[in-house]
């Protein structure tokens, strides 16, 4: 019967332990890269060309959305809508905003959350998110919302 040698057994054993400590390592940065990086965006500016300029006094209201001031222009605000997710809110926030988890998922908004999400676009959050007032416009804005209920179950 072939046995290990007892001090070769032993450095084995050490090398396996020091490969299991640096697996566990790089696993914990990877852990704590991916949820410090929630957030750290380059905000992308957003063509609206084709959507009317909604001005600088906030709207409360999605101005988009079926039944309000600019319906009729429902399908251009979502297409704009589209590209402006995928290049702001995309990466924290999912593909067609359906999150992984680490952030919050967009498609559970209601109408009445309106306000509440105007206010976090130009504001950011304490928690990750930036402020998007000097890249996005209001248009910017409320199409990317208009994207998001379109996408919403």
């Amino acid at each position: 019967m072939n046995r290990m040698p007892l001090p070769a057994l032993s450095s084995a054993v050490h090398v396996s332990r020091r490969l299991a400590g640096v697996a566990l390592l790089a696993l914990s940065l990877g852990t704590a890269s991916a949820a410090l990086g929630h957030g750290d965006v380059t905000p992308q500016e957003v063509d609206t060309k084709g959507l009317p300029d909604l001005g600088e006094a906030p709207l409360m209201e999605n101005p988009f959305r079926p039944g309000n001031q600019h319906a009729d222009l429902y399908d251009e605000a979502v297409a704009v809508g589209e590209r402006g997710y995928a290049g702001n809110c995309a990466v924290c926030h999912g593909i067609q905003a359906m999150s992984g988890g680490l952030t919050p998922d967009l498609r559970n908004l209601e109408e009445w959350d309106d306000e509440f999400y105007l206010q976090r676009v130009i504001n950011g959050t304490e928690r990750g998110m930036p402020s998007f007032k000097s890249n996005l416009d209001q248009t910017a804005i409320w199409a990317i919302k208009t994207y998001i209920e379109s996408v919403t179950p």
